[in-house]
């Protein structure tokens, strides 16, 4: 049965959270509720706006779809780059040191867990900061793809003050008409950010590491996720089938709600650094 935690403070339910999980190590699964205050919205928050995530179907299928989805991402991805971790991804890579962490599952692309100092990240959807080809499959930094699409776009305004920015590096832009996009400059295919789409699968390989991390782990703590798609929430079914106890710390309800040992309705940069000072040398 589940236990349901209205903690009064992050201490409170980092105390508990010690109790379920113990001393580790655990495997942790965040989603973009952890971003959050370093600035990048979510997606299905409880303050998050309405957006309609971009889909594969959509990319490969229509050239007029692309050309406006990389305007679109010629601005957001630079927004993506300037965000810098918060608490809450400090106090994972803190945890990871002292090996409460076993290693992180992420569901983001905003790579912040890495910049925070967190060592052991499985980039379950991908990066933001690389491109792809769809036909070569070769990876370029998203940077240098900046360079040529600056020169093809010379009169581009591509840093739009106060515009919206969803967390994989799109941005809401009203026209993008005649923005020329780039193609691969190995073998001239189709690029693609180098990002899990809604509608695509992720490679086999990253998800069996990602089970690996849960194998390795004394319990699951999910940090800022509605587990909405099954992408992440498979990790919570891997879990509670091998009998181990989940955690889930997020602002709202989840689609794992009665499956977990523990839910959390509370912030999560402050329990995180509650947890992580609980556990200082």
């Amino acid at each position: 049965m589940t236990e349901t935690l209205h903690a009064r403070t992050a201490e409170e339910a980092a105390d508990r959270i010690h109790e379920v999980l113990g001393a580790g190590p655990m495997a942790v699964l965040t989603g973009a509720g952890i971003s959050t205050d370093s600035g990048i919205p979510d997606y299905r928050g409880p303050d998050s706006p309405p957006r309609k995530p971009m889909t594969y179907q959509e990319f490969i299928g229509d050239g007029a779809f692309r050309r406006h989805y990389w305007a679109r991402n010629h601005v957001g991805w630079r927004h993506v780059e300037r965000t810098r971790p918060n608490e809450g991804h400090r106090s994972l890579a803190t945890l990871e040191r002292v090996g409460v962490v076993g290693g992180i599952i992420t569901q983001n692309v905003d790579t912040l867990h890495g910049v925070a100092g967190s060592r052991r990240v499985i980039d379950l959807h991908g990066r933001y900061d690389r491109v792809i080809c769809l036909q070569c499959r070769s990876v370029t930094a998203r940077a240098e793809l900046a360079v040529r699409l600056n020169a093809l776009n010379p009169d581009f305004i591509e840093d739009v003050a106060d515009v919206e920015v969803a967390p994989d590096a799109d941005a809401v832009l009203a026209r993008t008409e005649g923005f020329r996009v780039a193609d691969c400059s190995d073998c001239g295919g189709t690029l693609k950010p180098d990002i899990v789409y809604f509608g695509e699968n992720v490679p086999k390989p990253r998800v069996m590491r990602a089970y690996g991390r849960v194998d390795a782990a004394q319990g699951l703590l999910v940090v800022g996720s509605s587990l909405t798609v099954f992408s992440g929430r498979r990790f919570v079914k891997h879990a509670v089938g091998q009998g181990k106890p989940v955690v889930i710390l997020n602002r709202g309800t989840t689609r794992c709600d009665a499956m977990a040992t523990l839910t959390i309705d509370h912030g999560c940069s402050p329990v995180l650094r509650a947890l992580a000072d609980s556990h200082r040398v």
